[in-house]
């Protein structure tokens, strides 16, 4: 563990939460907080509260918990890029079906996708179910279009083909609409921007990964007792980039916060397992040997969405002999979702992939509200785990490159 293990209990605290690829404002994130840690509070028996922020910077919320007789104060902060996530989606159908032609032949020609289906099915199976999904859209459309032309031919000829035409597009529109329930192009989506430039970073994405990193580095400067990172999801290897670039600047107060990074339900094999990810690889393998912060990954089996137990830093093959982090983790949904409240979540797939950030009726040794509003730093709290004995680390990418 790093040396921070030996710190006093933390009373104040400031979060920056890195998002997925999510379209949506980010006050979902503090509604979600909001209702599931009152409800995580009442299970375990302490208190949490959430107040507006004040003062300017990103969208956020103060909290106040007391915990094991200590008092906690927390100003989380979401960073931000769901502008740029919403700019990424095609808005016409047909731009869509080209950039979901141009992602598989992505995956499928650099041989990523053979590789990440040794690594876990249930990701894999999310990354193809927009493909799958997306075809039967289109299939049944053409269907309807032969259905209308099939029976408007004997009487209008080739004028059939308008109404034909139009039914068809008519339903590939209603499937969009309702795409909220169906999530067939919002995964499509996601995956066609990670696999955009082969893995490279995006310029917008680089320069918005750059203002991430001077808001914490303001938050180093303070004297709050933790700085916090957690990333979600794709938001997991925005913040190893972020937080590698950090450390690499020098720029780190020696007598400063407590550095920690939390990543959850992390995708990161989906990037760096592409030829052009060198920069995602370099600053896995960079992080991965510092001293100056703490990383805990955090995944469950049960989420079928994330690269579950999968320490990216091994699986991506750039661990060197000097790694000394992720701590891997299971959050076990199985042990610490009792079976009814699991039987409800099994199959809502999407919803498990937030469980993370959600509250347990059985809690284990992870517990967001704990790790983000608790007297205890990351350190402090996993100090001495071992890692899940399901850890999968042995190199699987076909592409281990890194920057010089």
């Amino acid at each position: 563990m790093s040396s921070h293990t030996n710190q006093p209990q933390v009373r104040r605290r400031r979060v920056f939460y890195i998002p997925g690829y999510d379209p949506i404002h980010p006050r979902r994130y503090r509604e979600l907080y909001r209702k599931e840690g009152r409800a995580q509070a009442e299970i375990s028996g302490y208190e949490i509260s959430l107040s507006p922020k004040s003062g300017d910077g990103p969208y956020g919320w103060h909290v106040r918990s007391h915990q094991d007789g200590v008092d906690v104060q927390v100003d989380i902060e979401v960073l931000v890029w769901s502008d740029i996530v919403r700019d990424s989606m095609s808005n016409s159908i047909p731009a869509a079906y080209l950039q979901l032609v141009r992602t598989a032949w992505i995956y499928i020609g650099s041989g990523a996708l053979w590789r990440l289906m040794r690594l876990r099915k249930g990701p894999v199976i999310a990354a193809l179910y927009p493909v799958g999904m997306l075809i039967a859209q289109l299939a049944l459309s053409l269907g309807v279009l032969w259905i209308f032309a099939a029976l408007l031919w004997p009487v209008a000829g080739w004028v059939a083909m308008v109404p034909a035409i139009a039914a068809a597009y008519a339903l590939l529109l209603w499937f969009r609409k309702i795409d909220n329930r169906l999530f067939a192009y919002y995964l499509m989506h996601d995956y066609a921007y990670s696999a955009a430039l082969n893995g490279a970073t995006p310029a917008e994405l680089r320069s918005r990964l750059a203002d991430f990193a001077k808001h914490i580095q303001c938050a180093l400067e303070t004297d709050v007792d933790e700085v916090l990172v957690v990333g979600h999801s794709s938001g997991a290897h925005l913040g190893v980039m972020v937080l590698a670039d950090l450390i690499r600047s020098q720029n780190l107060p020696s007598d400063g916060p407590i550095l920690s990074f939390l990543s959850l339900g992390q995708v990161v094999p989906m990037v760096s397992f592409l030829p052009d990810a060198r920069d995602l690889r370099t600053d896995l393998q960079f992080l991965s040997t510092r001293s100056e912060l703490t990383w805990v990954d955090v995944s469950a089996p049960g989420d079928g969405c994330a690269f579950a137990l999968c320490d990216p830093v091994g699986v991506s093959g750039v661990a060197t002999d000097q790694k000394r982090w992720p701590l891997v983790l299971s959050a076990a949904f199985t042990q610490t979702l009792s079976p009814e409240r699991w039987h409800e979540l099994r199959w809502r797939f999407f919803r498990l992939h937030f469980q993370y950030l959600c509250a347990f009726d059985r809690p284990g040794d992870y517990d967001y509200f704990r790790v983000t509003a608790g007297p205890l730093s990351l350190a402090q709290r996993f100090q001495g785990r071992d890692p899940s004995k399901s850890l999968i680390d042995q190199p699987v990418s076909k592409y281990r490159s890194v920057l010089p």
